[in-house]
């Protein structure tokens, strides 16, 4: 599969989580949180949901203050979860009071949606760098950003390495001395924690999720997964996927 179909396909299937899947509402929430605090900016964007959708209560009669004071909501609680998760409450705040700010100033719902998105994305960001900025060098710390930004593409360290302007053999040898593991180990365990989490809070199958973080093949993913997490895609959903996740009143078909 091309370049070109890989990306139409995960646009595809991010725009299907909404006309198709049904998910439980709390644990969607917090997988959300989580994927701010993990700094996961792809899995943030599928468990995110717009503002006011289904499920918001009230909180004005006025459809645009409605939406302003959820954003305000919203930003309280992203902070919260990040400060527990090693933000500094000086950080979070600030951020919080100046995305408040930016939102009370819209004049338009597009404008706060535009403004929640691009405060979730940033908190995100941030948490990345909380994660890792007390253990890596500023150079392993761009190849780890380069890597979170990239999980849907095919990851290779030449392109890690011409991003930095440095040799792939100067990067391998670096990246195993800070991180204690190969370059392509640590591409494909970070693809299989998004693959795990996927599995256990969307309607997506194998096929899709091999697909939407190009592994070469359903059967290499199936592999690795097994590799990290000590069982196949199926095994994991059986075991930990919620059971009121379901498409059309029945539970969707597992491929393998």
């Amino acid at each position: 599969m091309n370049s070109y179909s890989q990306q139409y396909l995960a646009s595809h299937l991010f725009s299907r989580r909404e006309e198709d899947f049904e998910y439980a509402s709390f644990d969607r929430e917090i997988a959300f949180y989580e994927s701010i605090c993990a700094g996961n900016i792809e899995l943030v964007r599928v468990y995110a949901t717009p503002l006011c959708s289904e499920g918001y209560g009230i909180l004005s009669k006025d459809p645009l203050q409605n939406l302003k004071y959820h954003f305000t909501v919203s930003a309280a609680l992203i902070a919260r979860f990040c400060i527990k998760s090693g933000m500094t409450p000086e950080e979070a705040y600030s951020l919080s009071d100046i995305y408040i700010m930016k939102a009370d100033e819209c004049t338009t719902a597009e404008e706060v949606h535009a403004a929640h998105t691009e405060m979730i994305e940033d908190y995100s960001r941030r948490m990345r760098l909380v994660r890792n900025s007390n253990i890596y060098s500023k150079q392993i710390l761009r190849v780890l950003d380069y890597i979170s930004e990239h999980l849907h593409t095919r990851i290779m360290i030449n392109e890690a390495a011409k991003h930095l302007n440095i040799s792939s053999a100067y990067l391998s040898r670096l990246f195993k001395a800070e991180t204690g593991m190969a370059f392509s180990d640590y591409v494909n365990r970070k693809k299989i924690e998004e693959a795990s989490s996927l599995l256990r809070f969307s309607e997506y199958t194998d096929l899709e999720i091999s697909t939407l973080l190009c592994f070469s093949s359903q059967s290499y993913f199936i592999k690795i997964f097994k590799k990290y997490m000590g069982m196949t895609p199926r095994e994991y959903k059986k075991r930990y996927r919620l059971p009121d996740f379901v498409t059309d009143g029945e539970p969707k078909e597992i491929q393998e």
